[in-house]
């Protein structure tokens, strides 16, 4: 074997060490993240005398943290609000208390009672109502205003049926114009 392949193989095995390291540091970080946003949620449950199971998840490079029971509960849905907005709030704040603990921003999920989980299954249903609409008429279509998140799920939905989604307007009024093209 001559110097240069060795040199190859070797930059080749130290390439694959440094990629394994990055992301068992990136695995480690984003776990760290779920514990500190879940011990702030589990202390914000307590204060409000909220009965709730948190389970911690780590995929697709971000954290998912999820608050159920296994009975009905109505205080549980109460941290939901109208269309999420609490549980908007409650993300945000669960982001912030990984950012004060570690100083790095977070974009951990927070899901409570599985609406979020429902909820994609509506904001699929309404990207594919927008592109039947631009199939019947073409031109484009401009979807309610909807927070970041849901953007993005739309934006996923559409691209996946060959679609294009742009996001249009600002601050609370920000919302997806769907077109062929």
């Amino acid at each position: 074997m001559s110097a240069e392949s060795t040199e190859e193989v070797v930059t080749a095995v130290t390439d694959e060490d440094s990629q394994e390291e990055s992301q068992s540091k990136t695995a480690n970080r984003l776990e760290e993240e779920g514990d500190i946003a879940a011990d702030y949620l589990e202390e914000l449950l307590d204060i409000a005398d909220i009965d709730g199971d948190i389970d911690i998840e780590v995929r697709n490079g971000r954290t998912y943290i999820s608050i159920g029971t296994d009975e009905e509960s109505d205080a549980l849905d109460s941290l939901v609000g109208p269309d999420g907005e609490v549980l908007e709030a409650l993300q945000e704040l669960a982001r912030l208390a990984v950012l004060s603990a570690t100083e790095n921003r977070s974009r951990l999920v927070l899901d409570i009672n599985g609406y979020r989980k429902e909820r994609a299954g509506v904001l699929q249903e309404i990207a594919e109502d927008a592109v039947a609409k631009v199939k019947e008429a073409g031109g484009t279509v401009a979807l309610e205003p909807m927070s970041a998140y849901e953007r993005k799920i739309v934006h996923d939905a559409v691209a996946e049926l060959g679609f294009v989604s742009e996001s249009e307007g600002e601050g609370a009024g920000r919302h997806i114009v769907v077109s062929a093209d």
